[in-house]
Formats: structure tokens, C-alpha cells, sequence
């Protein structure tokens, strides 16, 4: 059984950075991708950013492209610049199904609650 768990979230004010980490059992991390989602009240599950088992591939939504950066060792890491009253979410890592990023994700966390104040 592989459990995620998330850390690191947090209240902030705008243009404050913050550091999720997403650490991982029951399976090898390492060899599969993770990816960050993020949910706000009232509106849907949406992709933040990705990254290989490698950790030599990443992906990013536009809105935080320039502003996060996802990175790996043992645990997975979104370090969160320049933040924003909008990136206030629940934040969620999830494990993909193989080395590459595919999009398809089978395990969860439980998420982290962002809080930007303006």
C-alpha cells in the first residue's frame, strides 16, 4: 500500500514563498513520476506541476510557471515563489504510473492547506 504525505503548507502573505515536500511508503519513489495538484473552495482539482522518477523531466502549469519549481531526492519538493492570493488551495502530490510523466496518477496524499493573504 503506498501512502503520500504531504507537509509544508501554510498562511503567507502575497510575494512570500513557502516549501511543500511530498514524502513517500510501500513503494520505490524514485521510480515514478509525481505530480503537485492544488484545489481551491468551490472549484476544481486542478495540475500545478510534474516531474520524472529521474527527476531530469518537468512539467508546469502556465500560472506558475516562472513562480514554483518542483524537485526530487527521497521526497518529492514544490518550492512556491512569488505567491499569490490565487494559489491559495489545498495542495496535493500524487505518484504516476511509470518513470515518465503520463498524466495518469494512481496514489494520493491527503493535501496541505495554502493560505495567501493579500
Amino acid at each position: 500500500q503506498v501512502q503520500l504525505v504531504e507537509s509544508g503548507g501554510g498562511l503567507v502573505q502575497a510575494g512570500g514563498s513557502l516549501r511543500l515536500s511530498c514524502a513517500a511508503s510501500g513503494r520505490t519513489f524514485s521510480s515514478y513520476a509525481v505530480g503537485w495538484f492544488r484545489q481551491a473552495p468551490g472549484k476544481e482539482r486542478e495540475f500545478v506541476a510534474a516531474i520524472s522518477g529521474s527527476g531530469r523531466g518537468t512539467y508546469y502549469a502556465d500560472s506558475v510557471k516562472g513562480r514554483f519549481t518542483i524537485s526530487r531526492d527521497n521526497t518529492v519538493y514544490l518550492e512556491m515563489n512569488s505567491l499569490k492570493p490565487e494559489d491559495t488551495a489545498v495542495y496535493y502530490c500524487a505518484q504516476g504510473r511509470s518513470l515518465v510523466i503520463t498524466g495518469e496518477y494512481d496514489y494520493w496524499g491527503q493535501g496541505t492547506q495554502v493560505t495567501v493573504s493579500s
